[in-house]
This record gives structure tokens, C-alpha cells and sequence, in this order.
């Protein structure tokens, strides 16, 4: 299943920055199709123990039958309380988070995650609960609409977007895929088409899902769940995610400012292991062009 589920991407490079102890306690909050925790089991023996995290309930098809795997059907922006609850707060090796949507969503006609597809606009993660996208078009106001396009799918033409949108809503309520594309068709240049998409369509999944809150809890919670000299493991796929996790692992906090001791010197929670993100191979990319953008981040507990 996990084939068509989700390619886990830089899969090699991840796992040996996470220098599992055969021993070890890991958490994969990302499980998704479980590619990444499948092979981090491979690497563990009988003591070692694995968490997998995921809030969507279509992962749960795809959870490793293995008496070291615990499945966690839940945000990872909730790590420490479970951590806490399974007593493994402070005593987990590490923390691996591959924060790319799966192939499955994008290719599920019914979940609304692409431009591809004529359906509704659900684009939730977790389908029990909260805001589809199609609440967001319908109810939003204009600027808060606006500031959603900008902020998250770096748009200039956000105003224009959000006028659109209002406007179309008042005469007929947006509920589909193939509806909403007709809106915004008269901003979309046939040259540029599939990149202002796909930049409009992860503003959309962002707010729905409150990714970036969500990331920095989960960011937050890793130094109260690793232990020292245990590590942390980020795959980003945009600029946004990509500047917390760069910030947060050089100095503790999402602006990236420095805190120093009374000496002047840098006082940070984490020793990094690659100073630089590393990038997927040539070869990856061409056998998985969705890993393409693709940055890992590794850092070490102190």
C-alpha cells in the first residue's frame, strides 16, 4: 500500500541522520504510508520501540502489525501529551517529521487537495473534524481571504483573488472544485497556470489544516520529548515550513534571533549536523519528481 500512498522521500539520508540506536525510542510523526517507520523498524531491535503518529484516517490502513510500533491516531502538534501519557517525555532517541502531503491526498478525487480533479473542497487532514475548504471560500471576509493567498501561497494577485471570490459567493455558494477554478480563471495566465495553482490551492490546505501553528507546537514540544544527544529530523517542501525548522534548530525560537549568554555567547538547544539542508539526488528527483523541493534539516539535542 505504501507504494501508491506515499514515496517516502530522501528516505537513506534521514534515517542515518537520525543515527538510530538499535535500542532506541523513535517517533515518526509523519507516518502517512509508513515508509519512513517501516525502515526505521528495520533498524530496530526486540527493546527498540517506534511511534507513528498521523490524524488522517486513511493512514490507519497502512499501520505496521510489529509489537514495537505504537500508532497514535493524532495531530502531531500534540507529541508531548502522548509522549507523556505512553511515560517516553524526555526519553525518545529521535524525532523524525516529513512534513510533504502524500501522493494519496493529491491523487484523491474526493478530498479536494488538487486542481486536477473535479470534487468537493474538503482539503482537511483530519476528515472528523473542523473547517473544509469550501467553509473558508464561503464564510471568510475579503481581507482575511486575502492575507490567506498572500501569506501562504506568496500571491500577488491575493486582493484580486479575494474580490473574486466574495463577489462569485454573493450570486452562488462555492462548493466545488471545478466551480472555483471557473472564478478564478480570468487571474490565471495559461504560461504560469499550474505554478499560481498549486501556490493557491496549498493557501487553501494551509489554513484548513493550521499546518503552520502546527508545526511550531510540534517544534516547541521536541526539546521537552528528546533527550540529550537524541535527534531531530525535518523534511520541508516550501519556504514557509522551511524557515521556522531553519530558524528553530539555529537558535531555539521561529525569528531566528540569536539568544546570548552573558559572555556574548550563542545559547542554542541544538548542535547541528548539516549546517546546510541537504537536497534530494538527481536520481531521486527523477524517479520521484514530488520530492523535487524537498530540504532536510538534522539537528542534535544538547
Amino acid at each position: 500500500m505504501e507504494g501508491c500512498y506515499h514515496v517516502p522521500v530522501m528516505l537513506q539520508e534521514s534515517l542515518e541522520g537520525l543515527r538510530i540506536i538499535p535500542s532506541g525510542v523513535y517517533v515518526d510523526v509523519t507516518f502517512g504510508g509508513g515508509g519512513h517507520s517501516r525502515e526505521i523498524l528495520n533498524r530496530l531491535r526486540e527493546k527498540g520501540c517506534l511511534f507513528g503518529f498521523d490524524q488522517d484516517a486513511d493512514a490507519e490502513q497502512n499501520i505496521l502489525h510489529d509489537t514495537r510500533f505504537i500508532f497514535v491516531r493524532s495531530n502531531f502538534r500534540y507529541l508531548y501529551n502522548f509522549m507523556r501519557y505512553h511515560q517516553m517525555a524526555g526519553r525518545v532517541d529521535g524525532i523524525l517529521a516529513d512534513l510533504g502531503v502524500s501522493s494519496h491526498h493529491f491523487d484523491d478525487e474526493q478530498r479536494g487537495f488538487s486542481f486536477r480533479f473535479e470534487g468537493k473542497l474538503d482539503m482537511r487532514m483530519n476528515t472528523r473534524a473542523g473547517y473544509t475548504a469550501a467553509d473558508v471560500l464561503n464564510t471568510y471576509r475579503e481581507e482575511a481571504l486575502a492575507n490567506v493567498f498572500y501569506l501562504y501561497g506568496e500571491l500577488k494577485a491575493a486582493k484580486r483573488l479575494a474580490s473574486l471570490i466574495v463577489k462569485s459567493r454573493d450570486v452562488e455558494k462555492i462548493k466545488s472544485v471545478e466551480q472555483l477554478l471557473q472564478i478564478i480563471k480570468p487571474l490565471t495566465s495559461r504560461e504560469k497556470e499550474k505554478k499560481f495553482l498549486a501556490q493557491f490551492f496549498q493557501s487553501l490546505r494551509m489554513e484548513v489544516n493550521n499546518e503552520l501553528q502546527a508545526l511550531k507546537d510540534m517544534l516547541n514540544q521536541t526539546l521537552d520529548v528528546i533527550k540529550p544527544g537524541g535527534r531531530l529530523a525535518v523534511i520541508t517542501y516550501h519556504s514557509l515550513e522551511d524557515r521556522l525548522v531553519k530558524n528553530f534548530l539555529r537558535t531555539g525560537n521561529f525569528e531566528g534571533e540569536a539568544i546570548r549568554d552573558f559572555y556574548g555567547n550563542a545559547e542554542t538547544p541544538f548542535h547541528l549536523i548539516n549546517t546546510k539542508a541537504l537536497t534530494p539526488s538527481e536520481e531521486e528527483i527523477e524517479r520521484n519528481p514530488r520530492s523535487r523541493s524537498a530540504k532536510l534539516r538534522i539537528a542534535e539535542v544538547k
